[in-house]
Formats: C-alpha cells, structure tokens, sequence
C-alpha cells in the first residue's frame, strides 16, 4: 500500500470516537493485518466487528477539513512527520501502554523519543525556588545521559525544558494541542530552541485542535509514559501534575516527588505524593541512585583539596545565611546578621545576580547555598 495512503488511513482511523487498540487489533485481525482491507468492508460486517454507529460514520464520512489540515502540516515542513502505531519508530513504551495515542505528530528529530527520560512536571505559578530547582534538576538530568519530558506550559514545564538547553542537553515537550497551534503562545521560541537542539515537539491531536481543557489529561499520559520516571516539583493538591503522577503509577513508571514548606499550598501535592510512597527528592543523586544499571556521566565530585569556589565562599556569609527558603524580609535579614539595612540591599543584589537568591514580593528567598 503506498505511504500515502497508508497515512491517509490511520488519520481516518484517528476521527474514530472510542477507538482503543484492543478494537483496533480485532479489526485487523479480520482483515488479516492489513489495513487497506478495513476500508472495504460493508457497514454490516463492521457492525459485526462490534463498531457503533458513530464509528462506522466516521470511517464512511470522515471530517475531510480535519483530514487535509493533517495532511498538508505534514508537507509544510522538512521536520514534520507522523509515528503511527505499527510504525517502527513508535516509541515501545507508549505501545505498552492500556491506552496508546494511535498516531504521535513530530516537530523535530524522532531520535529523543527512544532515549531514556524523566519527566518534570509542576505548578504553571512556581516560587522562584521552584523555578530554580526545575531548571537545575533538569541540566543536572540531562549531564547525567537523561532526556527531560514536559509539556512546554509555563512555570516550571518552561523552567524544565530551559535546564535541559542550557546544557545543550535533550528535551521533549507533549501538547495538548495540535502542532499548528502551539499552546502557550509565548513559548513559541522555546519550542524552536527545542527543535534547534535536536529535541522536538510532539501531539496526539491533529494539526487545528484547540488546547481544550480535556486534551490536557490525555497530554500527560504520554508525558508520564514516554518516562521512565516523573518529578513533581510544585504542585498543589488538584492540579496536572498530579494526574502525571497517578498516570505515572497507573503505568508501573517511577514517582518522584520535591518537598517544601508546609505552609505552601504548592507543597501540598508533593507531600500527599511522598507519603503515598513517592521517593522524596532534594537532588539530582536521589533519581540517579533508582538507574544505578544505567551508564551515567555525572560531574566529577571536587576532592577535599580542591579550593573552595568564590561562589561557595559566599555561600558561608553570615548575610546568605539569615535569608530563608521562604520570603524573608529585608529587616528580618539585617537583624538577623547584623548588617546595616544600607550594605544589606547592596549584598543581596550581588547574590541575586549570581543566582542565590531571588527578589519577590515581601523580601528575597534563597535559591542555593548553605
């Protein structure tokens, strides 16, 4: 059967409402594996095979729009292409899954989707401490050998896939939209920093399809599944992210879980997840040590010889260590290390520019350090 019109079909099968592979399996069976032979089959004998109503219409009469919008996005560019299920290049561990997506859309190279992955999932409104240890958990992730999954939404989806490039490293990002319409719109140019380095973009849902609220949840199943594990960094008790860590369960995959202060309401879902048996996490080793079969890179470790580094001089100051990891005033900080308010603010915009605290409202919060 020629491509073509191999592709053509399985974007058919695609519009069939309900069409898990356990129906699509025993369809094919009857047609002795081929998939051609589906289409010639009388509305009876497919009513036979146990298709509904609405199913056998949408094979007849299938949303031609829908179809040639598919059809003319895989065209538009060189590194557009289309993984159906029998396609050699279908990720196994999505073909594994209860409930596989039929066809994945690709932007980019379809080389990372075969890598080993941990996804990084959290709240789309993070803490800059949450931002910072998105972004750090995933360089450190991808120094290791690992690509980062996500789904490219802001907070730290965004801070994830951001780590990940700032290493040079792989990174994958599910939408819960069709290609063409890139969901959020301000991470356009993340998208095409993926692309650029080497990672892609990808969708279960046709080139025209809205970011509806319940493509989200289908999204991140295959986030979870595509992992071999999944970080929550920040989330609250009812968010994505926690439906990425049942799926996670639900698919035998690993969780992984940061804690935070408990009067944040973004730790309230990581601390439901550690005690439902999540590993808890306070850096990168702690993943590490659950891949020990794996050949990892990680950096070297500086010996007890090696001179300390000026960032880790600072790190010692009396000053960083009277800011908390939670919002601490400016007046609590001078108090707290006996620094005049003056020379305070004057210290503290130096460590913010080297990334150890962060400005927010209220006062600073610290990023890294003792």
């Amino acid at each position: 059967m020629p491509e073509e019109l191999a592709t053509r079909q399985w974007l058919i099968l695609e519009q069939v409402p309900k069409l898990g592979v356990v129906t699509l399996a025993r369809l094919l069976s009857a047609c002795e594996g081929r998939l051609s032979r589906l289409f010639d089959l009388s509305e009876q004998a497919l009513q036979q095979l146990g298709l509904t109503t609405a199913q056998r219409q949408a094979l007849f009469k299938p949303d031609l729009k829908r179809l040639d919008n598919a059809l003319d996005w895989l065209v538009r560019a060189k590194d557009h292409s289309l993984l159906t299920l029998d396609c050699p290049d279908y990720p196994q561990v999505l073909r594994e899954l209860s409930r596989p997506p039929l066809l994945l859309f690709v932007r980019g190279s379809t080389a990372p989707l075969m890598s080993r992955q941990i996804a990084i999932v959290g709240s789309r409104n993070p803490s800059a401490a949450g931002r910072d240890i998105a972004h750090n958990m995933a360089a450190s992730l991808c120094e290791s050998g690992f690509t980062v999954t996500s789904g490219l939404a802001v907070g730290i989806d965004g801070c994830a896939h951001k780590g990940a490039l700032a290493t040079k490293g792989m990174t994958i990002a599910v939408l819960g939209a069709g290609l063409d319409n890139l969901y959020p719109k301000r991470h356009q140019k993340l998208a095409e920093d993926i692309v650029a380095g080497g990672g892609c973009v990808i969708s279960e849902f046709t080139p025209g399809m809205p970011a509806l609220a319940e493509n989200f949840p289908r999204r991140n199943r295959i986030i979870s599944g595509l992992s071999l594990g999944t970080l929550v960094v920040e989330a609250a008790l009812k968010s994505g992210s926690l439906i990425t860590a049942r799926f996670a369960l639900e698919q035998g995959r690993d969780v992984f879980a940061v804690p935070g202060s408990i009067h944040s309401p973004l730790s309230k879902g990581c601390h439901y997840l550690i005690k439902q048996g999540a590993k808890l996490v306070e850096c990168v080793e702690d993943i590490l040590e659950e891949y020990q079969t794996f050949d990892f890179q990680p950096h070297e470790k500086p010996t007890k010889a090696d001179k300390k580094s000026e960032e880790q001089n600072l790190a010692s100051h009396r000053l960083l260590d009277s800011v908390d990891f939670e919002v601490t005033s400016t007046d609590v900080i001078a108090q707290r290390s006996g620094i005049p308010v003056k020379v305070v603010l004057s210290e503290l915009l130096e460590y913010e520019l080297r990334g150890l605290v962060a400005a927010v409202p209220g006062g600073y919060v610290k990023l890294r350090g003792k």
